[in-house]
């Protein structure tokens, strides 16, 4: 009896522990990146939430990425008391654009046996078939999607592109969040508060570093909703 109770718990199916994996550049790291990450952690039942700084990511290619250090040091702040969110510099530690199937293959070696959800908005999932090697970034990960009012996708169009993607994207209703990065730091450097935008510590981070504080984007170019 004991012995045939014990082949059926070995044979029982074992639970992969659910990972999502949120990149970004958080140049600065703010609550729209915080809330998004909560909502979609609670619809998707996520252990837990990598968070990766992109290093050099190749669709802000030309354009100024803040010091690694310095984003790595807010994130970290920002996360300070959400045991559920980490950081991860898997992206960080190496040379050259930061692509996400990449990403996610270093992030399988260091993780071991685990089932990944790669987090994003809706707009990405529209640009999918555009990325470095989207089909294998749909067999290394599922998708986790925040929806973006306004933004429409072809579903059919996204698989029938990247037909690994099929039956692997779960759309997720989060609050519209209208705060950017960018529009943070056009804030900063125009002099105008971001309080209650970005966690306190990094607020204080951004303050007594003085970042931000050298050039101002115009006013017209800044991101509609939390990136992701």
């Amino acid at each position: 009896m004991e012995t045939a109770l014990a082949e059926e718990i070995s044979h029982a199916p074992v639970r992969l522990p659910r990972i999502g994996v949120f990149g970004g550049t958080f140049d600065p790291p703010h609550v729209g990146h915080l809330i998004i990450t909560t909502e979609l952690r609670f619809a998707l039942s996520l252990d837990r939430v990598l968070f990766v700084p992109a290093g050099r990511p190749p669709h802000k290619a030309g354009q100024i990425v803040g010091d690694d250090a310095h984003r790595l040091a807010m994130l970290r702040l920002a996360l300070v008391d959400a045991p559920e969110f980490e950081v991860s510099t898997v992206d960080l530690e190496r040379h050259g654009p930061s692509y996400t199937a990449d990403t996610l293959g270093l992030l399988q070696d260091r993780l071991g046996p685990a089932e990944l959800v790669f987090l994003m908005g809706e707009d990405s999932l529209r640009d999918l078939p555009t990325w470095h090697e989207p089909n294998l970034i749909a067999t290394r990960a599922g998708f986790g999607v925040a929806r973006r009012p306004g933004v429409v996708v072809d579903l059919d169009l996204v698989f029938s592109a990247v037909p690994a993607a099929r039956g692997r994207v779960h759309l997720v209703d989060v609050p519209e969040i209208d705060i950017s990065s960018r529009d943070l730091r056009r804030r900063v450097a125009n002099g105008q508060p971001i309080r209650f935008q970005v966690p306190r510590p990094v607020e204080e981070y951004i303050r007594d570093r003085r970042l931000y504080l050298e050039t101002a984007p115009p006013e017209h170019a800044h991101e509609r909703q939390a990136t992701v």
